[in-house]
């Protein structure tokens, strides 16, 4: 009986280098006794054959047809030369990280019927060779799975003070040795770790090198998991949720060492309901009666925009001589590109004596089809707020800074596009047209589009909300969120917030103008 160790670290190499010497000297299979990293042996065993180290075939030039290398002739005189096809090697490369303990064995019986049957192992009817196959499969995904599952963490830094990094994986197989070269090649320029049980690989400097471990790596606590936490509750879309797929690609005997699988229980408990709320809130096609809408405006504002426009400059048009006349007028402009898509354009709407006005970005999918600002999701919402805060909306004249809707085509959707600079100037004719009818004591400014276009600029709405700042003809404005950003928040405490908050502003806009 001979006795063969495999080691843990160099299990390929070694194997193959015992394998040809045995075939070659024509001992049986069941002749041999395979030990995979363990010493001793038994009463009836042979010394073990040492196994000679080299690299595998690929890489060191050799041809593949004569990859195991012909017998010694002094030990075995019988003996002939093996050679066995690339994908043999292949096969074996893989299926000798398989945990099966059987896997030795297995593959020398196949090395041996590769000498008489050179096509087996296109015969995958046949027991070995499938058998082989599927633990080669089965390497192979152990290998993707930790590509995909390895997260590292920052570890204190090293006497040199460089940046270390380590992670902790529990693969199925021992897949640690052949997956590792693909984060050598992806983090070379860092120091890293990953432990399994049994084995570790350390990367330095460019360098691979692995060692044997045992029990678990402690790792220091990771500001940036709560960063990449927030991040994957974001993009989690609870429409396409489908828990059987999403287990089968991220088995959960891997949630355990994931930091955002702690997330997952939740985001699938309220998946439905946050799906829903993203239907209710979500743009939609224009309905039929859409096209007949637009014809109807065309016809019915002809001659209007005829006699309106100048000759000298088409797309401009007189002042209209009060709010109805610009109603009637607006649909006739054509000061932007934005009128080529929209079905009309929506004016603000209020009495014209109001002392507090309240101007948004732009109107949505909803306010696009019913021609009125304010009254899809965005609206209702705001109607909400400002009612917990004492405001009455009959009380206020509403408008956006931009009148027609600006959107991008998206499957069976029109999904919300952000006027630009040159279409909210183009705009703003109409809205300070509004401003000078309307004469408010105060204007809430909902957004940076609104703030742009009342203040000329519209950055930093966050440090900038709840204050009233007055521009150089006196008139002052408010600065505050959109209502549709609150409903694009996934957390509800954070969206809670960002309620109270517009709440707030609200309430200081009423005071403002008591």
């Amino acid at each position: 009986m001979h006795g063969i160790d495999i080691p843990l670290i160099g299990a390929w190499p070694a194997w193959r280098a015992a394998a040809r010497r045995l075939a070659a000297g024509g001992v049986p299979p069941e002749a041999i006794s395979w030990r995979f990293n363990c010493a001793g042996g038994t009463l009836f065993e042979q010394p073990a054959i040492q196994p000679e180290l080299r690299p595998a075939a690929s890489a060191l030039g050799e041809p593949m047809e004569s990859a195991l290398l012909p017998p010694d002739p002094e030990r075995s005189p019988n003996a002939t030369a093996l050679s066995v096809p690339r994908a043999f090697l292949e096969l074996a490369e893989a299926a000798i990280a398989h945990s099966d303990p059987q896997r030795f064995a297995l593959l020398y019986q196949a090395l041996l019927r590769l000498q008489d049957e050179k096509n087996v192992l296109k015969d995958r009817s046949d027991p070995l060779i499938a058998r082989l196959a599927g633990m080669a499969k089965a390497v192979r995904r152990d290998s993707h799975k930790m590509k995909a599952f390895v997260r590292f963490r920052e570890m204190d830094a090293d006497q040199e003070g460089r940046r270390r990094f380590a992670a902790w994986f529990e693969p199925s197989h021992y897949s640690l040795e052949r997956t590792a070269p693909f984060f050598l090649r992806r983090f070379g320029d860092m120091d890293w770790a990953i432990a399994t049980p049994g084995l570790i690989a350390h990367g330095r400097d460019g360098d691979l090198a692995f060692e044997p471990f045992e029990g678990r790596p402690t790792f220091n606590a990771d500001p940036t998991e709560d960063l990449w936490k927030t991040y994957f509750s974001s993009i989690f879309n609870p429409a396409r949720l489908k828990v059987k797929a999403m287990t089968a690609e991220m088995p959960k005997k891997y949630w355990r060492n994931l930091p955002e699988a702690e997330l997952i229980p939740d985001l699938i408990r309220h998946a439905e309901e946050r799906s829903r709320h993203m239907v209710e809130s979500g743009v939609t096609l224009p309905q039929p009666a859409t096209e007949r809408i637009k014809a109807q405006q065309a016809r019915r504002n002809k001659d209007a925009f005829m006699t309106a426009v100048s000759s000298s400059e088409p797309r401009l048009q007189p002042r209209p001589q009060s709010l109805d006349a610009a109603r009637r007028q607006v649909d006739a402009c054509q000061r932007c590109d934005l009128h080529r898509c929209a079905t009309q354009a929506v004016f603000g709407e209020g009495p014209a004596n109001a002392r507090l006005m309240l101007v948004g970005e732009q109107p949505g999918d909803r306010e696009d089809l019913a021609g009125k600002p304010f009254v899809g999701p965005a609206g209702q919402l705001m109607d909400e707020i400002g009612a917990e805060a004492g405001l009455d909306r009959s009380a206020c004249y509403v408008t956006n800074a931009v009148k027609h809707f600006k959107f991008e085509p998206r499957g069976k959707r029109r999904l919300h596009k952000r006027p630009d600079s040159a279409e909210i100037q183009a705009c703003r004719w109409w809205l300070d047209f509004e401003l000078e009818e309307i004469r408010p004591e105060l204007v809430v400014a909902l957004g940076a589009t609104a703030a742009e276009a009342l203040t000329g600029d519209g950055k930093a709405i966050l440090k900038r909300r709840g204050s009233i700042e007055t521009r150089s003809d006196g008139l002052k404005v408010l600065i505050t969120i959109h209502p549709s950003s609150i409903l694009r928040i996934p957390d509800r405490q954070a969206a809670e917030m960002q309620r109270e908050a517009l709440r707030n502003d609200l309430t200081l806009a009423l005071q403002a103008v008591a």
